[in-house]
């Protein structure tokens, strides 16, 4: 399941998709229109400025904009970035894995079927985009 703060994190790179005119966007307006508590915001936009995703300007008229199109910025990464694993088990997450516990992975029926459930949502993931998703908001 999504965090909130994944969910708020998505909703503001859909405002931004949405009204992607070449000007920074302020914070209180995506908090404001979004609903999104004001500080929350603040953390979750610096992240995604220092991942790349986003860019900011100082100053008057200044707010946030994307540092790259929004059809380049994978679900994948934006989950990854603030969830972390997408795996529902450390043993089977790609980028995060881990050793299960008092577990042998090679006999493992769960594993087998969990890297199956990785692979087909990371399929979904990896191949929609902010764009994508900004069509329609949530």
């Amino acid at each position: 399941m999504l965090s909130m703060k994944t969910q708020y994190a998505f909703k503001a790179l859909m405002y931004l998709a949405q009204n992607d005119n070449g000007e920074p966007v302020l914070i209180a307006e995506i908090a404001d229109k979004k609903n999104i508590p004001l500080k929350f915001l603040e953390n979750i936009l610096l992240e995604l400025k220092k991942a790349g995703i986003l860019n900011s300007k100082k100053g008057k008229g200044g707010g946030y904009f994307f540092n790259q199109p929004p059809s380049d910025v994978r679900l994948a990464k934006v989950i990854r970035l603030i969830e972390g694993p997408i795996a529902l088990l450390p043993c089977v997450s790609l980028n995060f894995y881990q050793k299960c516990k008092n577990c042998d992975e090679r006999h493992c029926g769960l594993s087998n079927v969990l890297k199956e459930v990785r692979d087909a949502t990371l399929t979904i993931l990896e191949s929609k985009t902010v764009a994508d998703i900004a069509k329609v908001d949530i």
